[in-house]
């Protein structure tokens, strides 16, 4: 709990160091200052449970985890906004460190709720802050046109999810997830009100909307394409945590007792998630557009877990969004730096082509590109590979082997398409400077490529807190 208030004060306190003739310089290790802080702060409740704000609101081991991965990940893509802030369009950066604590704030009421209200105030404090910082671009016409985008389609899926949540409150008489999950409990032996099959059908699509669940998923390719790469990064690791951790949250707590409602949607859901999301990267000549049809396969491979439900559905998803938040960070943070060497019509350069040749450029990028690549692909000794491991090992449990085999053969597909960057780095020619790198920059870099091996080799180094 003191980690939401903090984020909230620190997010207001930005505010004000934005008034400061030096705010430039003191903006981006104060945002880091601010995260470790919450970070810290987020840690103080091991091994407690408590309830807040009248039952609404939960913290126990399992907040702490899941809000430790979105803090993680927000310093890490804080950490690499190394020009953000200096360009024209960025005239007031101090309003945008302060929008994405806000965000996380909201990320992590997602994670922690115990009330369909509480949820709902999260995901709109979550959903309003990326809305904003999506057409922050202000000159360039495809944030513009991704943050219209986004907000008008995120609308109609809020409207849904309300829609969703007054039928489930209709059914049960009950915004608690506690109450819901004593109502289902009794499906059997007293039956279940239409209005609540109805309601969970509305909840699910309002909340696959976020997590870019195919057929749901329209959105994502044209606003991670349109959106600043920063916050590209960030949308695509912190919201897809949240959004899983409450997904996560409802169908186990409250929806148990009609699992053979809906893990048979989801499981149809999973199966278009997984096609969609692999065989359109493989057709795309952006890197970046690939990672958006990447993050919608990521999707697919998290929802598995949660149709399972299993005991290790849990952990499965925690160690899934661990791996591949920290290998995404890793993957933007060097788009970044390699598009920006030679912009294109004044653009950053974001095709395949300008990865050519990356090794002889500068050999510390392409080696954290490449194993970034590799651990998104699931390949061996990489923490990508046991993500995929713990996720499909919850499928075996249920004895779902026609998903499982679906899955594994869009896993190869997947092998294509990331395997793309790695030979354009390190089997094809190409010009240009060699790409200077600042340290924290670098120390970044260096700091999630290790994390993604040493995960890969020890993973229990971390799975045993889940």
């Amino acid at each position: 709990m003191l980690s939401i208030v903090s984020l909230s004060l620190f997010g207001i306190l930005n505010l004000f160091l934005g008034f400061l003739k030096s705010s430039r310089r003191v903006l981006l290790p104060a945002t880091l200052l601010f995260v470790a802080l919450a970070f810290a702060a987020n840690l103080l409740d091991w091994n407690e449970q408590y309830l807040w704000f009248r039952n609404m609101l939960r913290t126990n081991n399992q907040f702490i985890n899941f809000s430790g991965i979105i803090l993680l990940t927000t310093f890490l893509v804080v950490a690499l906004s190394r020009t953000f802030g200096k360009d024209e369009e960025h005239t007031h950066p101090a309003e945008y460190y302060a929008i994405m604590l806000f965000s996380v704030a909201g990320a992590m009421m997602m994670v922690g709720f115990e009330n369909l209200i509480m949820l709902f105030v999260g995901l709109e404090i979550l959903s309003v802050s990326m809305y904003v910082l999506t057409g922050t671009d202000k000159r360039n016409l495809r944030s513009n046109e991704a943050a219209l985008k986004y907000f008008l389609m995120g609308a109609f899926a809020t409207g849904i999810f309300l829609f969703g949540v007054a039928l489930v409150y209709g059914a049960s008489g009950s915004f608690n997830l506690a109450g819901i999950g004593a109502y289902t409990a009794n499906a059997r032996a007293l039956g279940v009100s239409p209005l609540l099959y109805v309601g969970l059908l509305l909840l699910l699509v309002g909340m696959l909307f976020k997590v870019s669940a195919a057929p749901f998923h329209f959105w994502t390719p044209d606003v991670y394409d349109g959106a600043p790469t920063l916050f590209t990064a960030f949308m695509s690791t912190v919201v897809k945590t949240a959004g899983f951790a409450a997904l996560y949250r409802i169908l186990s707590a409250s929806f148990g007792g009609v699992y053979g409602y809906w893990w048979q949607i989801l499981s149809v859901i999973t199966v278009l998630t997984l096609l969609v999301g692999n065989v359109t990267a493989v057709y795309q000549n952006s890197v970046k557009r690939m990672l958006a049809y990447s993050s919608i396969s990521h999707a697919g491979y998290l929802l598995i877990a949660l149709a399972a439900q299993t005991r290790q559905s849990a952990s499965a998803i925690l160690f899934y969004s661990l791996a591949y938040s920290v290998a995404t960070v890793t993957a933007f943070g060097v788009l970044m730096l390699v598009s920006e060497q030679k912009p294109v019509d004044g653009r950053p350069d974001e095709r395949y082509e300008a990865f050519n040749g990356l090794a002889k450029r500068s050999p510390l990028l392409a080696f954290a590109l490449a194993v970034s690549m590799l651990s998104l692909a699931g390949i061996p000794l990489t923490a990508g590979f046991w993500g995929k491991f713990f996720v499909f090992a919850t499928a075996v449990d249920r004895g779902m082997t026609s998903l499982l085999v679906i899955a594994v053969l869009m896993s190869v597909v997947g092998i294509y398409y990331y395997f793309r960057v790695i030979i354009a780095s390190y089997l094809k020619t190409g010009d240009g400077e060699p790409i200077e790198i600042r340290p924290l920059y670098r120390v970044i870099l260096v700091l999630t490529t290790a994390l993604t091996v040493l995960l890969g080799v020890f993973p229990d180094l971390v799975r045993h807190l889940f």
